[in-house]
């Protein structure tokens, strides 16, 4: 069985409350606030053993300083199938909302994303299965646990993932800085599917034709785009700010 190593207070926490079978729970030594005392509590529950550790101890363990003096040994993260994402969104009852990846490689804006995605309200996230990040330690880290609460698909071919949605009834909207359509100039209150591109490339030309529309977020300053994380996070909180008008 594959396991891995979580850390920090957030994905720890999320992890004990999701369903992924945890193994041991390790606590430093000087760590003692009510968070701990919280995770401590879910343990219990659960019937997770309890390790003390002292810092450098969890920082051998976990291959990182940045552990906030907890970490948890769990099984290893469960990929949804996009099969998955679609019954999410076909029982929710609401109009769907999903986030492709096109070769994010950072595990920052990967985390980062993901973490966008799920506060968003969004029914999945979709990321390819080669040439990109996928979900570590690291990045159920920096995603704030969200990883634990919003399925996560890897696909082999990001073309044919965006042709199933579509035949389910989604418009896909791919972000390009070079787009002529304003973001805010689309109506995004029914069926969408986000397209963000990678770090370097943006959005993959084959990928970009399956795009029924693309758009641009208005820039003004001297930058000419935004970091992928941030442009992703824009595009769903519109998104959010539609469907709440």
């Amino acid at each position: 069985m594959k396991e891995e190593i979580l850390y920090g207070i957030n994905s720890v926490m999320e992890a004990l409350r999701g369903s992924r079978r945890a193994f041991e729970l390790f606590v430093s030594r000087e760590t003692h606030d009510r968070r701990t005392e919280k995770l401590l509590a879910f343990a219990a529950e659960r019937g997770v053993p309890v390790r003390t550790r002292d810092k450098r101890d969890l920082a051998r363990l976990c291959g990182t300083d940045h552990h906030q003096g907890v970490a948890l040994r769990v099984e290893g993260f469960a990929y949804a199938a996009l099969e998955d994402i679609i019954a999410s969104w076909q029982s929710s009852g609401e109009p769907g909302l999903i986030l492709v990846l096109d070769g994010i490689q950072d595990p920052h804006n990967l985390g980062a994303l993901i973490r966008s995605a799920a506060c968003a309200g969004a029914h999945g996230v979709i990321i390819p299965r080669d040439r990109a990040a996928g979900v570590t330690a690291s990045v159920e880290k920096i995603s704030a646990g969200a990883t634990e609460t919003i399925p996560v698909a890897q696909v082999t071919n990001v073309v044919q993932a965006l042709e199933t949605l579509k035949e389910e009834g989604f418009w896909a909207f791919g972000t390009a800085d070079s787009a002529a359509s304003s973001l805010y100039s689309h109506d995004l209150t029914g069926n969408v599917v986000i397209v963000i591109g990678g770090e370097g490339e943006g959005v993959r030309p084959l990928v970009r034709k399956k795009c029924d529309f693309l758009v641009a977020i208005p820039l003004k300053g001297g930058v000419s785009s935004l970091n992928a994380s941030v442009a992703g996070g824009v595009v769903l909180f519109e998104v959010v700010r539609q469907r709440l008008s």
